[in-house]
């Protein structure tokens, strides 16, 4: 017994001295990566850092352990490595497009669109690239731009459905509500199991004063995706409309439990306010939001309401 344990220990011992970097830093980059399929984005870096020693030059190990950072929302580390990736290898297109939705979930946008500009100008029939412009300038407001974006987008793969969910979002901010539904029901043919179908179909039936439908509607997205704050907020809202004061306050309340600066949830909360007859309240939090983003829709409205005259 004693030679075959022996036997077995200078085997493995004649593995491992054959085991080449490549294999290494290959098993590591594996192994990150299941941990990231199984939501442990803290272990997935443990592995990617133990990749990137053995080769400092590892562009995929760099991607990933930024997708990794990036799901912690630790931004800045996260386009540090995808600016690692790039400077590797500066036609890395993936780590290109991680990059921008990076930026864009930073704040900076303008970087953001600068990186989705290089993904075009290098393939100019990139529909994720135009999917990922067309969310940027969304984020601009520069609406009629990204609707342009995401028909290219479309186009391009019109089995896509995020891009007519996308572009459906673009036509509600644009009131156009009979095209955003289209939009929707094209998403909703293709796979009716995205939970953002049924949270922007809430938006429009709200403004078209159907509270009811509304919340029918948001209640189906949030059994799909109950981990999505602004569906409860949106919920909240319409509990507002349809006079169930107590019960829209507890998922606005939720709502800010999870991001205390959500400005349409604060705006929901002085709604909840005026509804409720308190005039101070109402006012304080309605002003608040007013002077940190005016266009916020119903802000005015209700200000309005509260200074008569």
């Amino acid at each position: 017994m004693r030679y075959r344990i022996l036997a077995m220990g200078l085997l493995m011992m004649v593995i491992i001295s054959c085991d080449s970097d490549e294999d290494k830093k290959g098993r590591f980059l594996l192994k990150g990566n299941k941990e990231l399929e199984e939501g442990n984005a803290k272990g997935a870096i443990d592995y990617y850092d133990e990749a990137i020693k053995i080769d400092p030059a590892f562009k995929e190990a760099y991607l990933n352990r930024g997708v990794a950072k990036h799901r912690l929302l630790r931004y800045e580390e996260a386009i540090s490595d995808f600016s690692q990736g790039i400077q590797i290898d500066p036609e890395f297109t993936d780590a290109l497009r991680q990059r921008a939705m990076a930026y864009l979930d930073f704040g900076e946008n303008y970087k953001a669109l600068a990186d989705s500009e290089k993904l075009l100008k290098g393939d100019d029939e990139d529909s994720q690239a135009y999917f990922i412009q067309g969310l940027i300038l969304t984020e601009l407001k520069e609406y009629k731009k990204a609707l342009s974006a995401f028909n290219k987008g479309i186009n391009l793969n019109p089995e896509n459905v995020e891009l007519y969910i996308n572009r459906g979002t673009i036509h509600y901010y644009l009131k156009e509500f009979g095209s955003a539904m289209a939009d929707l029901e094209l998403a909703e043919a293709k796979d009716p199991n995205q939970s953002m179908i049924f949270n922007l179909k809430s938006l429009i039936l709200f403004e078209n004063e159907e509270y009811e439908q509304a919340l029918e509607a948001v209640n189906r997205a949030i059994m799909m995706d109950k981990n999505q704050i602004y569906y409860y907020n949106n919920r909240g809202l319409y509990k507002l409309y349809l006079d169930r004061l107590e019960e829209g306050l507890e998922d606005i309340n939720y709502s800010l439990k999870q991001n205390s600066n959500n400005l349409y949830a604060l705006r929901n909360k002085g709604i909840y306010y005026y509804k409720k007859g308190n005039r101070e309240m109402a006012l304080r939090f309605l002003t608040d939001v007013q002077k940190k983003d005016p266009a916020i829709p119903l802000v005015a409205r209700y200000l309005d309401r509260l200074h008569p005259g």
